[in-house]
Protein backbone atom coordinates (compact mmCIF):
# COMPACT_ATOMS: atom_id res chain seq x y z
CA UNK A 1 0.00 0.00 0.00
CA UNK A 2 1.72 3.44 -0.83
CA UNK A 3 2.01 5.52 1.87
CA UNK A 4 0.19 9.25 2.41
CA UNK A 5 1.84 12.01 3.61
CA UNK A 6 0.85 13.65 7.00
CA UNK A 7 -0.93 16.68 5.62
CA UNK A 8 -3.12 14.35 2.33
CA UNK A 9 -4.32 12.45 5.31
CA UNK A 10 -7.95 12.15 5.27
CA UNK A 11 -9.94 13.86 8.25
CA UNK A 12 -11.67 11.72 10.90
CA UNK A 13 -13.73 14.22 11.91
CA UNK A 14 -15.77 13.74 8.27
CA UNK A 15 -18.28 11.21 9.24
CA UNK A 16 -17.54 9.57 6.19
CA UNK A 17 -14.47 8.88 7.17
CA UNK A 18 -15.70 8.88 11.07
CA UNK A 19 -17.99 6.11 10.03
CA UNK A 20 -15.72 3.77 8.15
CA UNK A 21 -13.27 4.01 10.49
CA UNK A 22 -15.46 2.50 13.23
CA UNK A 23 -18.61 1.45 11.67
CA UNK A 24 -15.61 -1.26 10.09
CA UNK A 25 -13.98 -2.06 12.49
CA UNK A 26 -16.24 -3.38 15.88
CA UNK A 27 -13.35 -3.38 18.48
CA UNK A 28 -12.12 -0.12 17.80
CA UNK A 29 -15.67 1.19 18.29
CA UNK A 30 -16.07 -0.86 21.47
CA UNK A 31 -12.96 0.89 22.60
CA UNK A 32 -14.04 4.63 21.80
CA UNK A 33 -17.30 3.71 23.86
CA UNK A 34 -15.39 2.78 26.86
CA UNK A 35 -12.91 5.61 27.07
CA UNK A 36 -15.19 8.29 26.48
CA UNK A 37 -17.15 6.56 29.17
CA UNK A 38 -14.79 5.29 32.15
CA UNK A 39 -16.93 5.14 34.74
CA UNK A 40 -19.71 3.67 33.32
CA UNK A 41 -19.07 -0.59 33.29
CA UNK A 42 -16.89 -1.54 30.03
CA UNK A 43 -18.40 -3.30 27.40
CA UNK A 44 -16.34 -5.81 25.37
CA UNK A 45 -17.79 -6.47 21.90
CA UNK A 46 -20.81 -4.52 20.21
CA UNK A 47 -22.64 -5.72 17.04
CA UNK A 48 -22.77 -2.95 13.99
CA UNK A 49 -26.27 -2.44 13.25
CA UNK A 50 -25.54 0.10 10.30
CA UNK A 51 -22.78 -0.76 9.02
CA UNK A 52 -23.29 0.39 5.12
CA UNK A 53 -23.78 3.96 3.95
CA UNK A 54 -25.64 4.82 1.14
CA UNK A 55 -24.30 6.59 -1.62
CA UNK A 56 -27.41 8.99 -1.76
CA UNK A 57 -26.70 9.73 2.07
CA UNK A 58 -23.21 11.31 1.08
CA UNK A 59 -24.71 13.98 -0.49
CA UNK A 60 -28.19 14.13 1.45
CA UNK A 61 -28.45 17.99 2.88
CA UNK A 62 -28.89 17.69 6.68
CA UNK A 63 -27.89 13.92 7.17
CA UNK A 64 -25.27 13.07 9.55
CA UNK A 65 -23.30 9.73 9.09
CA UNK A 66 -23.44 7.80 12.07
CA UNK A 67 -22.56 4.31 13.80
CA UNK A 68 -25.59 2.32 15.48
CA UNK A 69 -24.53 -0.33 17.55
CA UNK A 70 -25.60 -3.13 20.17
CA UNK A 71 -23.89 -4.63 22.74
CA UNK A 72 -24.08 -8.15 24.31
CA UNK A 73 -26.82 -7.29 26.86
CA UNK A 74 -28.87 -5.18 24.52
CA UNK A 75 -28.07 -1.80 24.98
CA UNK A 76 -27.80 0.27 22.26
CA UNK A 77 -25.25 2.89 20.86
CA UNK A 78 -25.20 6.16 18.52
CA UNK A 79 -22.00 7.44 18.43
CA UNK A 80 -21.59 10.32 15.76
CA UNK A 81 -19.54 13.39 15.02
CA UNK A 82 -20.33 16.48 14.31
CA UNK A 83 -18.83 19.50 12.34
CA UNK A 84 -21.66 22.39 12.08
CA UNK A 85 -24.08 23.89 14.52
CA UNK A 86 -27.43 24.65 13.60
CA UNK A 87 -30.21 25.19 15.39
CA UNK A 88 -32.54 21.92 15.76
CA UNK A 89 -29.42 20.36 16.70
CA UNK A 90 -30.70 19.44 20.82
CA UNK A 91 -34.34 18.45 19.21
CA UNK A 92 -32.76 16.03 16.78
CA UNK A 93 -30.30 14.39 19.29
CA UNK A 94 -33.55 14.30 21.76
CA UNK A 95 -35.81 12.56 19.01
CA UNK A 96 -33.51 10.09 18.15
CA UNK A 97 -32.14 8.76 21.54
CA UNK A 98 -36.10 8.58 22.24
CA UNK A 99 -36.67 6.30 19.39
CA UNK A 100 -33.63 4.32 19.97
CA UNK A 101 -35.31 3.29 23.37
CA UNK A 102 -38.78 2.92 21.92
CA UNK A 103 -37.77 0.93 19.17
CA UNK A 104 -36.22 -1.91 21.57
CA UNK A 105 -40.09 -3.57 22.48
CA UNK A 106 -41.51 -5.87 20.29
CA UNK A 107 -45.52 -5.32 20.64
CA UNK A 108 -46.60 -7.17 24.47
CA UNK A 109 -43.11 -6.81 25.96
CA UNK A 110 -42.40 -5.98 29.28
CA UNK A 111 -40.88 -2.65 30.13
CA UNK A 112 -38.33 -4.21 32.38
CA UNK A 113 -36.40 -6.02 29.34
CA UNK A 114 -35.71 -2.14 28.17
CA UNK A 115 -31.99 -2.06 27.72
CA UNK A 116 -29.96 1.20 27.72
CA UNK A 117 -30.04 3.56 24.53
CA UNK A 118 -26.98 5.43 24.86
CA UNK A 119 -25.65 8.43 22.55
CA UNK A 120 -22.61 9.10 22.28
CA UNK A 121 -21.55 12.48 20.00
CA UNK A 122 -18.45 14.13 19.22
CA UNK A 123 -18.94 17.66 18.47
CA UNK A 124 -16.38 19.84 16.89
CA UNK A 125 -17.48 23.12 18.21
CA UNK A 126 -18.54 24.84 21.36
CA UNK A 127 -22.15 24.17 22.08
CA UNK A 128 -22.48 25.72 25.84
CA UNK A 129 -21.32 28.95 25.89
CA UNK A 130 -23.69 30.64 28.07
CA UNK A 131 -22.24 30.87 31.42
CA UNK A 132 -18.19 31.47 32.55
CA UNK A 133 -18.63 27.69 34.25
CA UNK A 134 -19.79 26.69 30.56
CA UNK A 135 -16.49 27.30 29.59
CA UNK A 136 -14.44 25.65 31.62
CA UNK A 137 -16.58 22.40 31.29
CA UNK A 138 -16.55 20.48 27.66
CA UNK A 139 -17.71 16.82 28.93
CA UNK A 140 -21.74 16.09 29.35
CA UNK A 141 -23.75 13.71 30.28
CA UNK A 142 -27.98 14.25 30.49
CA UNK A 143 -29.72 11.83 32.15
CA UNK A 144 -33.47 11.47 33.78
CA UNK A 145 -32.96 13.30 37.02
CA UNK A 146 -35.10 16.00 39.50
CA UNK A 147 -34.59 19.22 38.99
CA UNK A 148 -33.97 19.78 42.73
CA UNK A 149 -32.66 16.63 43.59
CA UNK A 150 -30.13 15.30 41.10
CA UNK A 151 -29.32 11.91 43.36
CA UNK A 152 -32.63 11.22 42.74
CA UNK A 153 -32.95 9.40 39.14
CA UNK A 154 -35.17 7.57 36.94
CA UNK A 155 -31.98 5.32 35.83
CA UNK A 156 -29.57 5.97 32.56
CA UNK A 157 -31.63 4.02 30.43
CA UNK A 158 -31.56 7.55 28.46
CA UNK A 159 -28.26 9.00 28.17
CA UNK A 160 -27.03 11.81 25.81
CA UNK A 161 -22.81 11.94 26.17
CA UNK A 162 -21.03 14.98 24.27
CA UNK A 163 -18.03 15.81 24.48
CA UNK A 164 -17.35 19.62 22.91
CA UNK A 165 -13.32 18.18 21.15
CA UNK A 166 -12.47 21.92 20.88
CA UNK A 167 -13.17 23.62 24.51
CA UNK A 168 -11.87 19.73 25.29
CA UNK A 169 -8.33 20.42 23.92
CA UNK A 170 -7.96 23.58 24.66
CA UNK A 171 -8.92 23.07 28.59
CA UNK A 172 -6.33 20.07 27.97
CA UNK A 173 -8.03 17.11 30.16
CA UNK A 174 -4.90 15.38 31.33
CA UNK A 175 -3.40 12.15 30.14
CA UNK A 176 -6.25 9.75 30.40
CA UNK A 177 -7.27 7.64 27.13
CA UNK A 178 -10.40 10.36 26.84
CA UNK A 179 -7.90 12.87 26.36
CA UNK A 180 -5.91 11.05 23.70
CA UNK A 181 -8.93 10.34 21.63
CA UNK A 182 -9.55 14.61 21.92
CA UNK A 183 -5.89 14.60 20.36
CA UNK A 184 -6.46 12.22 17.81
CA UNK A 185 -9.46 13.88 16.04
CA UNK A 186 -8.41 17.54 16.73
CA UNK A 187 -4.52 17.10 15.92
CA UNK A 188 -4.36 13.42 13.51
CA UNK A 189 -2.11 15.21 11.12
CA UNK A 190 0.52 16.21 13.46
CA UNK A 191 3.46 13.68 13.32
CA UNK A 192 5.17 14.01 16.30
CA UNK A 193 1.90 14.39 18.95
CA UNK A 194 -0.12 11.69 17.60
CA UNK A 195 3.73 9.74 17.69
CA UNK A 196 3.46 10.17 21.64
CA UNK A 197 0.39 9.03 22.39
CA UNK A 198 0.50 5.57 23.98
CA UNK A 199 -2.79 4.65 23.91
CA UNK A 200 -3.38 1.17 20.94
CA UNK A 201 -6.36 2.36 20.22
CA UNK A 202 -5.23 5.70 18.71
CA UNK A 203 -2.66 4.07 17.13
CA UNK A 204 -4.99 1.62 15.58
CA UNK A 205 -6.98 4.26 14.51
CA UNK A 206 -4.26 6.60 13.11
CA UNK A 207 -3.65 3.50 11.17
CA UNK A 208 -6.82 3.37 9.82
CA UNK A 209 -6.63 6.61 8.90
CA UNK A 210 -3.47 5.70 6.55
CA UNK A 211 -5.18 3.03 4.83
CA UNK A 212 -8.29 4.89 3.60
CA UNK A 213 -6.00 8.21 2.74
CA UNK A 214 -4.59 5.59 0.40
CA UNK A 215 -7.53 4.73 -1.42
CA UNK A 216 -8.51 6.23 -4.13
CA UNK A 217 -12.48 5.57 -3.95
CA UNK A 218 -12.02 6.67 -0.42
CA UNK A 219 -11.06 9.79 -0.96
CA UNK A 220 -13.48 10.52 -3.70
CA UNK A 221 -15.99 9.86 -1.63
CA UNK A 222 -14.63 11.91 1.71
CA UNK A 223 -14.83 14.66 -0.90
CA UNK A 224 -18.18 14.38 -2.38
CA UNK A 225 -19.07 14.21 1.50
CA UNK A 226 -17.07 17.27 2.25
CA UNK A 227 -18.52 18.92 -0.48
CA UNK A 228 -22.26 18.31 0.32
CA UNK A 229 -21.58 19.51 4.07
CA UNK A 230 -19.74 22.96 2.70
CA UNK A 231 -22.63 23.10 0.37
CA UNK A 232 -25.12 23.03 3.29
CA UNK A 233 -23.94 25.70 4.90
CA UNK A 234 -23.30 27.99 2.01
CA UNK A 235 -27.19 27.14 1.43
CA UNK A 236 -27.84 27.90 5.13
CA UNK A 237 -25.96 31.62 5.03
CA UNK A 238 -27.31 32.42 1.50
CA UNK A 239 -30.77 31.62 3.04
CA UNK A 240 -29.86 33.62 5.92
CA UNK A 241 -28.98 36.54 3.97
CA UNK A 242 -31.78 36.57 1.70
CA UNK A 243 -33.91 36.57 4.51
CA UNK A 244 -32.06 39.74 6.08
CA UNK A 245 -31.99 41.71 2.55
CA UNK A 246 -35.82 40.68 1.87
CA UNK A 247 -36.24 41.99 5.99
CA UNK A 248 -34.51 45.06 4.70
CA UNK A 249 -36.33 46.06 1.39
CA UNK A 250 -39.90 45.62 3.18
CA UNK A 251 -38.99 47.72 6.10
CA UNK A 252 -38.19 50.50 3.34
CA UNK A 253 -41.12 49.54 1.91
CA UNK A 254 -42.86 49.62 5.44
CA UNK A 255 -40.83 52.99 6.03
CA UNK A 256 -42.37 54.26 2.13
CA UNK A 257 -45.70 53.55 2.98
CA UNK A 258 -45.52 55.02 6.59
CA UNK A 259 -44.28 58.10 5.21
CA UNK A 260 -46.81 58.38 2.12
CA UNK A 261 -49.60 57.80 5.08
CA UNK A 262 -48.23 60.73 7.43
CA UNK A 263 -48.23 62.89 4.04
CA UNK A 264 -51.65 61.87 3.12
CA UNK A 265 -53.03 62.46 6.78
CA UNK A 266 -51.55 66.14 6.64
CA UNK A 267 -53.41 66.56 3.95
CA UNK A 268 -56.32 65.65 5.11
CA UNK A 269 -56.03 67.43 8.17
CA UNK A 270 -55.41 70.43 6.12
CA UNK A 271 -58.29 70.31 4.03
CA UNK A 272 -60.67 69.08 7.24
CA UNK A 273 -59.35 72.59 9.08
CA UNK A 274 -60.48 74.90 5.76
CA UNK A 275 -64.12 72.84 6.49
CA UNK A 276 -65.36 73.05 2.44
CA UNK A 277 -64.97 70.03 1.51
CA UNK A 278 -66.73 66.59 2.68
CA UNK A 279 -65.05 63.59 4.34
CA UNK A 280 -65.74 61.92 1.28
CA UNK A 281 -64.00 64.43 -0.99
CA UNK A 282 -61.60 64.75 1.19
CA UNK A 283 -60.96 60.55 0.82
CA UNK A 284 -60.66 61.04 -2.99
CA UNK A 285 -58.43 64.07 -2.73
CA UNK A 286 -55.77 61.95 -0.50
CA UNK A 287 -55.98 58.23 -1.20
CA UNK A 288 -57.45 57.71 2.18
CA UNK A 289 -60.26 56.04 3.45
CA UNK A 290 -63.96 58.05 4.37
CA UNK A 291 -63.01 56.20 7.97
CA UNK A 292 -59.55 57.01 8.17
CA UNK A 293 -60.44 60.64 7.18
CA UNK A 294 -63.55 60.64 9.91
CA UNK A 295 -60.58 59.45 12.41
CA UNK A 296 -58.90 62.31 11.72
CA UNK A 297 -61.43 65.11 12.54
CA UNK A 298 -61.41 66.65 16.00
CA UNK A 299 -63.68 65.08 18.80
CA UNK A 300 -67.21 67.03 18.78
CA UNK A 301 -67.40 68.70 22.30
CA UNK A 302 -70.39 66.87 24.04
Amino acid sequence: MPSVATDALLDPKNDYVFKRLFGEAPALLVSLINDLRPDLPEIHAVEILNPGINAAELRGKYIILDVLARDAQGHTYNVEIQVRRYGAWGARALYYLARMLAQQLEQGEDYAHLRAAVAIHLLDFDLFTATPAQHTQALWRFEMRDERQPSVTLGNRLQLNLIELKKADRLGLGSDPLSAWVTFFEHWREEQTMAAIEHAPIQEALSRVRQLSADEEARRLAFVRERALHDEVSLLKEAHEEGREEGREEGERLGMRKGRLEAAQDTARNLITLDVLSDGQIAQATGLSVAQVEALRPATPS
